[in-house]
């Protein structure tokens, strides 16, 4: 029996590597929704920066990260946007100019 090989991108140039984040596949009113349908209906998605261009193609935290995208954020994009990687349909390597915002948690009694 043969593992599977484990893959590692390093994105270049002014990309991330996107990890889609996937909501919860049930309504408002508790009814639950087939896999990918209240994405269907979604113009962007969401998702966690799970690498980002660096200066030198390696994983070593010294390396800098020239993309302007901080690693670990979580952010919005279209749903168009990027390249969906093969083995991986949650893996998407956007161009930085596809990202339309970060997103951070906020407590809500933070908001008001």
């Amino acid at each position: 029996m043969t593992s599977k090989p484990h893959r590692l991108i390093l994105p270049l140039g002014m990309r991330v590597l996107v990890q889609i984040v996937r909501d919860e596949d049930r309504t408002d009113a508790g009814l639950y929704l087939p896999a990918g349908a209240k994405e269907a209906q979604d113009d962007a998605l969401y998702g966690k920066v799970i690498e980002v261009a660096r200066d030198r193609p390696t994983t070593d935290e010294a390396s800098e990260n020239v993309s302007g995208v901080p690693h670990g954020a979580f952010v919005l994009f279209r749903k168009e946007a990027g390249v969906r990687v093969p083995w991986d349909d949650r893996l998407r390597l956007i161009d930085v100019k596809d990202v339309l915002a970060t997103v951070e948690e906020v407590a809500e009694e933070d908001v008001q």
